[in-house]
This record gives C-alpha cells, structure tokens and sequence, in this order.
C-alpha cells in the first residue's frame, strides 16, 4: 500500500528551561541540536532508563493532541498531572492526516479502560464504545489479554500509534502476536513510534531503530543493541551468567 509518514521529523521550537530535568536527557539533548527525522513506518526508541526515550515518545503524543495519559485523539481525562512540559517545546512536522490514532502507555492503562467504560454509561443513543473494543470489558481480560484486544479490536488501520513498552504486559508468545499485529496495520498504510525494552519487538522487518544514548540518538540494528547482546548471552548460558553476577 502506498504510504508516507504522519509525523516526518521532530524539533524543538523554544528553549528548554535552565534548571529543567529535561536538560539531562540525552533524548532532549539531542533535539537541542538538531532535528530527529522519523524515516521508516515502524520507529522505535531504545535506550537505557534515563535515557529520555519515554518522555520524547510522551511529548511527541502530547504535541499531537493525545491525552498524556493515554487514549485517542477524542480521550479527555486526567486521573493526575505526571507527564512533563516536554510537548510544549515541540514543534511535529507532518504531511498527511491519520484515519486513526492511539496513545498506548503501559503504566496507566488502567485508567484509560477506566474512562473508556465510563463513556458507554454517559445515556446518548450512540452505539456502545466497548464494541470497538470487542465488546468486553478490558478489565475482565488479563493485562496483556487487554492490550492485544486493544490492538486487534481497535486500532483500525491507516493510523498513528504511539507506543510506550507495549510489551509490559505480553508473554513472549503474546509478543509475537503484537509483532505479526503491528506489521499489518504498517502494511495498511500506519505509522508506529515506539519506545520498548523488548529485543523481540527490536527484530520487527523494517522498523527503524532509534538508539538513545549520551552520544546523541542514531540508527541501529537490533543486533548491535546491549539489549540483544545481554538477552543473547543470557539464553545462551543462563546459569554461568547468573553465577557470575552473584559472586
């Protein structure tokens, strides 16, 4: 399917406040000297904790109109104010409108099933939203059951989605399913940024790896990740690799 790029490119349009947490991220460091262009359907932030991948990801669904906490374009609720000024800074260089969209974050899922289940006791004769969901509650399923029938049920193609270890809640198994999910709906003409700790979903066929470091933010593969090498050489002698640790 013929396919360009919702959101192109990344920059930031004011200055980051002197004194700013924001300032010791590498990800935000990076954007204070240039751009970060999105080039490939499927983008995905990996780093270390600290690293700043969460909060670039966050800011960029914020500076997009999605709720900080989660949801579609159409979500508006706030169980707490946690996410940072980042999205004000932002400026999204974009091309065409998505069809679809979606902010998925893992630590406060709960609380858009939460407001989406609210919705469909607000009396306006519109049919029921869980049945976009499957028609189920997403609390009767298991987290990770959740999270797939989100992706299965809801996310509709030619979208924008916007991920935040998505992997939080799935079995190996069920990562797999989240891969063979995310490369048909890139096939249907989607756009997927990423952040995730995840070497399995690394390996996703023609996704762009954005690797976030002190030394700036570049283009990998999944194999010269520390995350791929440690889970590799831990599947490969487990018990030395632990006896090694524990000594």
């Amino acid at each position: 399917m013929e396919f360009d790029r919702f959101i192109t490119e990344v920059s930031l349009k004011s200055p980051i406040p002197k004194g700013s947490y924001l300032q010791k991220l590498p990800a935000v460091r990076f954007l204070e000297r240039q751009p970060l262009e999105f080039k490939k359907r499927v983008s995905i932030f990996v780093g270390e904790n600290g690293s700043g991948k969460s909060t670039l990801l966050e800011g960029i669904a914020a500076a997009y109109g999605f709720n900080p906490e989660g949801g579609s374009l159409n979500y508006s609720f706030e169980t707490r104010a946690t996410h940072s000024e980042l999205y004000s800074h932002l400026t999204l260089s974009k091309l065409f409108r998505p069809r679809d969209g979606f902010f998925l974050r893992a630590e406060s899922f709960y609380n858009a099933a939460s407001y989406l289940e609210s919705l469909d006791e607000i009396p306006c004769g519109a049919p029921p939203v869980l049945g976009a969901y499957g028609g189920v509650s997403l609390h009767k399923m298991s987290h990770g059951e959740s999270f797939l029938k989100l992706v299965q049920k809801r996310f509709s193609g030619n979208g924008l989605y916007i991920l935040d270890e998505p992997e939080a809640a799935l079995s190996p198994m069920n990562t797999l399913t989240l891969i063979c999910e995310i490369k048909r709906l890139a096939d249907d003409g989607s756009q997927f940024i990423i952040a995730t700790h995840s070497p399995m979903l690394m390996a996703l066929p023609d996704a762009e790896l954005l690797y976030i470091s002190d030394g700036g933010i570049k283009s990998v593969s999944f194999r010269e990740t520390l995350h791929w090498r440690i889970m590799l050489e831990f599947l490969e002698e487990p018990e030395r690799m632990i006896s090694r640790l524990l000594q």
